[in-house]
C-alpha cells in the first residue's frame, strides 16, 4: 500500500491574509471558495487554508502549541528569508539576523494567522 501526502490544511480566522501569504512565498496558482483557499504549487502538496472563525493563532514556543509545523528547504537561506518577511512573515528565531549571519541552518517564522514555519537551507 502506498500512501501520498495530497495537502496539508491550515486554519485561519480569516483566510485571505493567510493564502494570500503562502502564494507570495511559494508562488502557483490559488483557488478560493467561500470556505477554503487552495494552492497548488510546483512540487508541493496542496496547500489548503480553510476558514476556522474564532481560530486562536499558535503562541509557539511560550504559549499555545504550534499544531502544524512545516519546515521548506530552499537553496538560498539568506534570499529565501527576504521573501519571506516581504510576503508578511515574523521572524521568531532568530528575530533580526545579523548581517554576517552563515547562509547555513534554519530559521523559524511565523505566517499571518500564526502558523510556525522554518527555513532550512538544504
Amino acid at each position: 500500500m502506498k500512501f501520498t501526502l495530497a495537502a496539508v490544511l491550515l486554519e485561519a480566522a480569516d483566510p485571505e491574509p493567510e493564502s494570500a501569504f503562502w502564494h507570495r512565498l511559494l508562488g502557483g496558482t490559488l483557488m478560493r471558495t467561500p470556505t477554503h483557499h487552495f494552492l497548488r504549487a510546483e512540487g508541493l502538496p496542496v496547500l489548503v487554508v480553510q476558514s476556522a472563525p474564532g481560530q486562536l493563532p499558535p503562541q509557539w514556543p511560550d504559549g499555545r502549541s504550534q499544531q502544524v509545523h512545516v519546515d521548506l528547504a530552499v537553496d538560498d537561506l539568506p534570499a529565501a528569508d527576504r521573501r519571506a518577511v516581504e510576503a508578511g512573515a515574523r521572524r521568531l528565531r532568530p528575530p533580526h539576523p545579523a548581517p554576517d549571519e552563515p547562509a547555513t541552518g534554519s530559521r523559524v517564522y511565523a505566517s499571518p494567522a500564526g502558523h510556525p514555519f522554518c527555513l532550512r537551507a538544504g
